[in-house]
């Protein structure tokens, strides 16, 4: 992992002020979310420790979202990185080779890793020695949402759940159809304005997924052949023709052309638009599987996680804490609370919008039967700033074999500047 000389300097600086803490105190970071009510979730739910624990007490600290990786990375050089710290899905891969996080196998039960959803059990698992190095307390999801009322008017057909997934060509058949409806600018809303970033990862890769592509072959480790392969091109060239036929809302939208100015029919996004979409819809709104682009259908997953650092002086303890916050009415707390994924399976039948035959059960569902993970590989962060941009370039576009090219060769380049990330390619 390379430092740059603002990250030196971060860490002295960190180092300093960290020196002063209790030994016994258990430090926990958290990159605070962009919602007041989740950094208040999260005072609350240490506070809560604090009381049935006084004897070993944890102090939340607060990081900013928009430096937290660069926070993060500083503390880990200067060895100051808290006993427990959340990060962002597959990005602790890199920490967990540079050695910086500890495997969680041991430091929490097995009753807990067993409740664990499997899409967080495979989005935590770190391919070399196949132990878990991060658990979140939620996890994440795709779909299509759509008004009944506008499908029906275009007489398309209503999937009843994942096995009944629309192929390919019925989503292409729908987009047509909806996009001649009366008042329907475009037919697809697919987040554009969110910009190229890991959106563009997380959203996109499973459309080259479920064509039986992938970001990188995940036995030798090379993304040549895998990010640029047959699959990859067929799915960004479907997205670039959606796009090209008018079908796709641009940027220049912003957020609310499906829910706010009525323009869009069908949004593609994750679990998160729900307050935005009910309040906007209510019984006429209509989740959507994933379309089987492919063989079946691929929902992306996982999100913020929490590991431990191999250096803390408390694993013990902090793996209680971590327990104690992947507990079932925790998480269910959580999961009421700002809506996402509950994490642990027993949780879901107490959260009202999870729970079976809830209006989100669908992402339980997905999660279960066609979730693909992130590559949890160390160069991850090279991996999904590759595809991005080849995502953008197809919006914009470009050749969509070449930008996949582009991108396949950045990335094998940053593998083998770093001697192939050994014990990665084995």
């Amino acid at each position: 992992m390379k430092f740059s000389p603002k990250l030196l300097a971060v860490a002295a600086l960190l180092a300093a002020s960290q020196a002063a803490l209790a030994a016994d105190v258990l430090r926990v970071w958290h990159h605070g979310g962009r919602a007041d009510n989740e950094r208040e979730r999260m005072a609350q739910l240490i506070e809560k420790w604090n009381k049935a624990n006084p004897s070993t007490p944890a102090k939340l600290e607060i990081q900013p979202e928009g430096s937290y990786n660069e926070q993060v990375q500083a503390a880990a050089l200067s060895g100051n990185l808290p006993d427990l710290l959340d990060l962002d899905g597959p990005n602790y891969a890199n920490y967990a080779w540079s050695g910086y996080i500890a495997p969680l196998n041991g430091l929490v039960s097995a009753k807990t890793l067993s409740d664990m959803l499997p899409s967080l059990i495979n989005q935590g698992t770190y391919p070399p020695d196949g132990k878990v190095y991060c658990l979140g307390q939620g996890d994440s999801g795709l779909s299509i949402w759509g008004r009944k009322s506008l499908l029906e008017a275009a007489k398309v057909r209503i999937p009843k759940g994942v096995d009944d997934a629309w192929t390919a060509a019925e989503f292409e058949d729908a987009l047509a159809k909806l996009s001649k409806l009366p008042g329907m600018k475009y037919a697809l809303d697919v987040k554009l304005n969110y910009g190229q970033g890991e959106w563009y990862t997380y959203g996109f890769s499973p459309w080259v997924q479920s064509m039986g592509g992938d970001l990188i072959d995940r036995k030798s480790w090379k993304a040549d052949g895998t990010m640029n392969g047959p699959a990859a091109v067929k799915a960004l060239t479907l997205l670039q023709g959606f796009v090209k036929k008018g079908y796709v809302a641009p940027a220049s939208e912003g957020d609310d052309s499906f829910y706010g100015k009525k323009i869009t029919a069908l949004s593609f996004v994750g679990h998160w638009m729900w307050p935005a979409h009910s309040k906007a819809f209510g019984n006429d709104l209509v989740l959507l599987p994933m379309p089987k682009f492919g063989a079946k259908a691929v929902t992306g997953n996982g999100g913020w996680a929490w590991s431990i650092n191999s250096k803390s002086k408390q694993k013990e303890a902090t793996g209680k804490l971590l327990e104690f916050m992947l507990s079932t009415d925790n998480v269910a707390e959580l999961s009421t609370a700002m809506g996402g994924v509950p994490g642990v399976k027993s949780a879901a039948p107490k959260v009202e919008l999870y729970k079976a035959g809830g209006p989100l059960s669908l992402y339980i569902d997905q999660l279960a039967k066609v979730s693909v993970a992130r590559p949890a590989h160390p160069a991850y962060p090279t991996i999904t700033a590759a595809f991005a941009k080849a995502v953008a370039d197809a919006v914009d576009g470009g050749d969509v074999k070449k930008a996949l090219d582009t991108a396949a060769k950045k990335v094998d380049q940053d593998i083998e500047d770093n001697k192939g990330y050994k014990p990665f390619g084995k």
